[in-house]
């Protein structure tokens, strides 16, 4: 299900019913990401996944010299209207890049309640930044060496645990058909360079009326939980919690956990779950 949105739309898929939850998914991923915890999440909201532009079905960006976080969260601001029912502000969520999104749209006021997944925005100075960025690029040259049998590469649980294990703390769990999928994207995905060209900021003053629930991985390797104290900086009313056994990207490595995040932190105060 696709809507217009002043330009080509970005793809998405609407599940369940319930208040409106939209989850964005990180740098290289797409709406795949999220699988491991849809079903749970459509038995008590309505979830919407897109694809960020950029990425799997949805629109190339314009180029990689631009500042990416403006453009894309003005982007987001107008899917959001669009998916929205009744005039709702749906809840968001997001994960490394998106989860830098689901917060930067939590300070505009833009969305009931923001829950965060290692989100990038919190580096403790441009050398963090140059280091994360680093290990996108280093696995992008990876990939691009092993592409031609990355489908093989991946049907392999020991390829899968070696190639992926700088996301997941439990790589092996991940689908041979989402690792493939991902190992391809790195290749060519000019998000990684886009993102070499901005600088993460999120808009002042924050509107702190939102809730805002951040879960950081112990076990993330690309933006190590020394980040996670930063956040108060910026978002005072902000629920931090890390979690032992999580990595980068922790949907697939305990979807329970996961799932149960991401229900507490976009619940209203008339619910319990």
């Amino acid at each position: 299900m696709t809507f217009d949105i002043e330009g080509p739309a970005l793809a998405h898929t609407i599940r369940g019913e319930g208040p409106t939850l939209v989850l964005i998914h990180g740098i290289v991923h797409r709406q795949h990401a999220w699988d491991s915890v849809i079903e749970t999440l459509a038995q008590h909201r309505r979830v919407v996944t897109v694809d960020l532009p950029g990425h799997g079905d949805s629109p190339e960006l314009p180029t990689e010299e631009f500042d990416l976080g403006p453009w894309i969260v003005a982007e987001l601001e107008r899917f959001l209207e669009h998916v929205a029912v009744d005039g709702e502000k749906p809840h968001v969520a997001g994960n490394s890049l998106g989860g830098y999104f689901a917060l930067e749209l939590a300070a505009r006021g833009s969305v009931a309640s923001a829950t965060a997944l290692s989100p990038a925005g919190f580096f403790r100075g441009h050398w963090d930044q140059t280091r994360a960025l680093l290990v996108f690029r280093l696995l992008r040259a990876l990939s691009r060496v092993i592409s031609p049998i990355a489908p093989a590469v991946m049907r392999s649980v020991v390829g899968r645990t070696i190639a992926n294990g700088v996301f997941y703390a439990k790589p092996w769990r991940v689908p041979a058909a989402t690792a493939t999928i991902d190992a391809l994207s790195i290749t060519t995905n000019r998000a990684i360079d886009a993102a070499g060209n901005a600088v993460p900021r999120f808009s002042i003053p924050v509107d702190e009326d939102v809730p805002v629930t951040v879960a950081w991985g112990r076990r993330d390797w690309v933006l190590p939980v020394y980040q996670a104290p930063l956040v108060r900086r910026t978002f005072p009313q902000a629920d931090v919690t890390t979690y032992a056994g999580l990595g980068h990207v922790p949907m697939s490595d305990d979807p329970e956990l996961v799932a149960s995040i991401l229900l507490r932190g976009s619940r209203t105060v008339s619910q319990s779950a």
